[in-house]
């Protein structure tokens, strides 16, 4: 009898079989989303099956809290239909997911779904009430014609034909829309049932019940007492306790020279973190991290930084992508903060270590990012923990990642629930953190076109921390910090409250 957990994990590949291959789950390589409203509606009648048995299934709660979780967060996209409005940011927009991961995959037994699966996208956008931004349409319009006037890959196989008349076809859809939002209604509060749509992904994305002004409110009150770290670090660092000095000098100062030591300063720097890991943590994964540079054709579409895990049969180690963008506009001093973050002993630590385990596949693979993206901000302050950070400059790297995730809890809830601008967004990230221009526009575009998934950063960390705390008071000497992060790991995603409960279990234990 298959078990609910399965079936949640059934359709949670059904609707991302690009991520299966990916990450080497067997059955999904001769498959493509289907993105059409039947196709959805199909999804979300399954959805509504698999919560409606919850109560009565026998499986265990940790376990059913995910399978909840999973399907309550994927029923609330489907409602939200962000296919229709998300074209140009990265894995959320279909098109620019389907370009940036096809050759990473092998294709060669679906290449024949992708005008479909083109043309399904084409005709959401087309027929929607919810229109993209202006400027998006405009940059994916011209990602798209770059991508139709170079070489056929070699992904594309026999069927490049075929694939590029659909892309073609999706790109004019895009440039004959009558019409689109412009940046002054940028969040999804502009759009019909935008209110009610964000509270939900907002309670999804944060596994929480803060609302989106409490959060505001604390990113407010984040970067305030970020700023006294600042003048505390700066004064050691530079003989300067003056914040907008320090600023200055993170942004002009301490640049790449080229896009080479990127890739060296990481390797370098993940190298002494898998030396330290051991007094920190108890398992170690078996799979190898490295570092490459995103292609140059994704780069304008790519996040400055990302980390792809390694599959399961072992055919390729985890990969830290670099973005080298704009890599000499761009301080190095956040280098080591974000290796830390994306790799060791952040994400790769992280997935590969769940990865590993014998826990049920939703649980391996689950996307809760409240508890994904927390670990990784945990893992930049376990770094220093760890004594991984190579100088006080790097400090202040740390903390300007710290800062950028706490302006992103003001930005995002601006932007969908109070109705800001984007330049109003644009406006806060410049004077409260030290990122350059083209991250400050490509981090606004991202929030823009998926809704609520910033939040999530700040409040698993903050969780994460807390637990920790309390976990130590309650058992003193025999408080283990290995067992703790094994246990955090170990479990797998999970909502913060159902990790709650695990780690007051641990605590409790005689």
């Amino acid at each position: 009898m298959t078990s609910l957990s399965d079936e949640m994990f059934q359709v949670a590949m059904d609707r991302e079989p690009l991520f299966a291959s990916l990450v080497g789950v067997a059955g999904w390589d001769d498959r493509l989303e289907d993105l059409s409203d039947d196709g959805e509606r199909e999804v979300r009648r399954r959805l509504d099956d698999i919560l409606s048995r919850v109560a009565t299934s026998d499986e265990d709660p940790v376990t059913l809290a995910v399978v909840r979780h999973q399907a309550e967060f994927a029923r609330h996209r489907i409602d939200a239909r962000l296919v229709e409005h998300t074209v140009a940011e990265g894995l959320a927009a279909p098109v620019n997911n389907l370009l940036m991961t096809a050759p990473q995959v092998d294709m060669s037994r679906r290449l024949a779904q992708v005008p479909r699966f083109l043309d399904q996208v084409a005709a959401r956008v087309r027929d929607s009430d919810r229109r993209p931004l202006r400027r998006h349409v405009l940059s994916t319009s011209a990602r798209l014609a770059s991508f139709l006037e170079s070489p056929a890959q070699e992904w594309e196989g026999d069927s490049s034909g075929d694939i590029r008349a659909a892309i073609a076809r999706y790109r004019e859809t895009l440039l004959a829309l009558d019409a689109t939002r412009d940046d002054d209604r940028a969040g999804l509060c502009w759009l019909p049932d935008g209110e009610r749509n964000y509270a939900a992904l907002v309670a999804d994305y944060t596994t929480t019940t803060r609302t989106p002004g409490e959060l505001h409110q604390l990113g407010l009150d984040l970067i305030a007492r970020l700023r006294e770290e600042y003048a505390e670090i700066g004064s050691r660092a530079w003989g300067t306790a003056d914040v907008s000095r320090i600023f200055h000098r993170l942004r002009t100062e301490l640049l790449w020279d080229n896009e080479e030591e990127m890739v060296t300063h990481a390797v370098r720097a993940i190298a002494r973190a898998e030396a330290e890991a051991p007094r920190w943590f108890g398992r170690m994964p078996k799979a190898r991290c490295e570092v490459k540079l995103v292609e140059e054709a994704e780069r304008a579409t790519a996040p400055i930084a990302y980390y792809l895990q390694a599959p399961l049969d072992g055919s390729r180690p985890g990969v830290y992508w670099l973005n080298p963008l704009g890599a000499t506009e761009r301080s190095r001093t956040q280098s080591e903060t974000t290796a830390f973050h994306e790799a060791i002993p952040g994400h790769h630590y992280q997935t590969t270590l769940a990865a590993e385990t014998e826990l049920p596949d939703l649980r391996k693979y689950a996307a809760i990012d409240a508890y994904l993206e927390g670990w990784g901000l945990y893992a930049e302050r376990l770094a220093d923990e760890m004594g991984l950070f190579s100088s006080d400059e790097q400090r202040l790297g740390m903390l300007s990642a710290d800062a950028m995730r706490a302006a992103r809890l003001v930005v995002d809830t601006g932007l969908h629930a109070f109705g800001w601008s984007r330049q109003r967004a644009v406006d806060y990230l410049r004077a409260n953190t030290v990122m350059p221009e083209p991250e400050i526009q490509s981090e606004v575009d991202r929030y823009v076109e998926v809704p609520g998934q910033a939040l999530a950063y700040m409040v698993g960390r903050i969780e994460i921390q807390r637990l920790r705390a309390e976990a130590r008071e309650r058992l003193g000497d025999r408080f283990d910090v290995r067992e703790f992060h094994d246990l955090v790991v170990g479990s797998g995603p999970v909502p913060l409250s159902t990790l709650d409960d695990l780690v007051t279990t641990w605590a409790g234990r005689p």
